[in-house]
């Protein structure tokens, strides 16, 4: 897909409250275009998202994550863990557009921790890194934990928040029906809710370690 379309799709979820549209560079679109056709030639064998079509890859995953990224670019994080990396959604949008930021995907499987490595390979990112076993085994912690999409939301949750600094951030794209239960595990931390752009269900929490 040409990279004026990619950017013509992120369009509604690059919007800045005081600086209005946020566009992205030449690099970053190339970026973003190489990993689309890559995750459409691995996806033809190995099921890395059930969404096919790559228009709606780009609105639904790209646009999602870099939704995510845009809204926490205002703080100064040095480090980001993304849980149940999957596709690489949101960590490696997340690491396109704030490259400055190290991030850790965590992903077990070991077909999808392949295609990951293949990207970061591929686009040539560094300060990158896949690790490709449960995020309980993860000894570490950092100023940025995402969550997006993953199986045993309930049990998964606490992991995740286990892996947040103090005063960290944990981002959360998930279903309006999860808000709730989101609310009830995470104790000692500050939640505030906003919609993704495009979606009748999908939400945006960040929540504030406030320990």
């Amino acid at each position: 897909m040409e990279a004026a379309r990619i950017a013509e799709l992120l369009e509604p979820f690059l919007q800045k409250p005081k600086s209005g549209r946020e566009e992205l560079s030449a690099a970053q679109l190339d970026q973003l275009s190489d990993y689309l056709e890559l995750l459409l030639r691995w996806n033809e064998k190995t099921n890395l998202t059930s969404v096919r079509e790559p228009e709606e890859i780009v609105k639904r995953h790209f646009g999602e994550s870099l939704f995510l990224a845009s809204a926490v670019s205002g703080e100064a994080f040095a480090t980001a863990i993304d849980v149940g990396s999957g596709a690489g959604f949101p960590g490696i949008p997340l690491k396109i557009y704030a490259p400055q930021i190290a991030v850790t995907l965590v992903e077990s499987q070991n077909k999808k921790a392949t295609f990951l490595k293949e990207v970061i390979r591929k686009l040539i990112l560094t300060n990158i890194d896949v690790f490709s076993r449960r995020a309980e085994e993860l000894q570490q912690k950092t100023d940025l934990v995402t969550l997006r999409a993953v199986e045993h939301f309930d049990d998964v949750l606490p992991v995740a928040a286990g892996l947040v600094d103090s005063k960290g951030r944990l981002a959360l794209l998930i279903g309006s029906g999860q808000v709730a239960v989101a609310g009830k595990l995470l104790h000692g931390f500050e939640i505030s809710t906003v919609p993704v752009p495009e979606s009748r269900e999908r939400v945006l929490q960040i929540a504030r370690n406030q320990t």
